[in-house]
C-alpha cells in the first residue's frame, strides 16, 4: 500500500487543486463557526425571553387569583 501524498507540500498542493480544496474547507469552517455563534446567540435570547415571561407570569398570578369570579 502506497501513500497518495509523500510530503506535506504535496498534501497541501492537493495535486494542483490545493487552492480550491483549502478555500472550500475555509468557507465551510467559517460557515459552521458563524452558524454556531448565531445558534448560541439565539439560545441566549430565548432563555432570556423565557425568564422574563416566567417572571411576568409569576408576578401576575396573585392578581389573577384575587380577580377570579366566585
Amino acid at each position: 500500500m502506497h501513500p497518495y501524498f509523500y510530503s506535506l507540500q504535496e498534501f497541501l498542493a492537493m495535486g494542483k487543486h490545493g487552492v480550491y480544496v483549502w478555500s472550500s474547507w475555509g468557507i465551510v469552517v467559517m460557515a459552521v463557526m458563524v452558524f454556531s455563534a448565531y445558534s448560541v446567540q439565539q439560545r441566549r435570547q430565548l432563555i432570556q425571553s423565557l425568564n422574563m415571561q416566567q417572571a411576568r407570569q409569576q408576578h401576575r398570578k396573585p392578581d389573577q387569583v384575587l380577580n377570579k369570579p366566585r
